[in-house]
């Protein structure tokens, strides 16, 4: 990827790629590259099985999680090979405690399917914190907003787009 040279925008829904989250990377003038696979409806682990078909170290590839945070959706952004850590996220956001949010409610709430929410371009804006381990990757892939589309962009980019805090937040 070429992290210097954002994609030219295209208008809404001119490609199979187009989502609220690349919308908002076109918008925004932020780079990003754009990685899709086909998915298989039968995967256990949807950031996983993009780590496996798009030839990739697991631990690059970030999984967009939702929970709720005293009453607040918040979100996490952590790598598929380790668990998000809610004391952590709660702490981070300076909350009591955290739970995972219900699929349905953080579903309606991002705009996104389960195994497809990307932490850009929600359809309501949420406090968001990234995993310190991201700062290791000149690049991380994150949920374009699909099933089979996985976004890449470098961590600062992916914080200043989402204005995520960075913290220990994985396990």
């Amino acid at each position: 990827m070429d992290p210097v040279a954002p994609k030219k925008a295209k208008p809404p829904g001119d490609s199979a790629d187009s989502t609220p989250a690349t919308a908002q990377l076109h918008r925004e003038g932020i780079p990003f590259a754009a990685h899709t696979y086909l998915h298989d409806p039968r995967a256990k682990s949807f950031g996983r099985e993009a780590a496996e078909l798009l030839g990739l170290e697991p631990a690059r590839v970030f999984k967009t999680l939702m929970a709720e945070m005293d009453g607040t959706l918040v979100v996490g952004i952590v790598p598929v090979t380790g668990k998000l850590d809610l004391k952590a996220l709660a702490a981070a956001l300076g909350g009591k405690r955290a739970q995972m949010a219900d699929p349905l409610l953080a579903q309606r709430a991002t705009g996104y399917v389960l195994g497809g929410i990307s932490p850009i371009g929600q359809k309501r804006s949420h406090r968001t914190v990234l995993d310190s381990s991201a700062a290791q990757w000149p690049s991380i892939y994150v949920s374009g907003g699909r099933r089979g589309l996985d976004l890449e962009l470098t961590p600062d980019d992916l914080v200043a787009v989402t204005g995520a805090l960075r913290a220990g937040i994985a396990r």
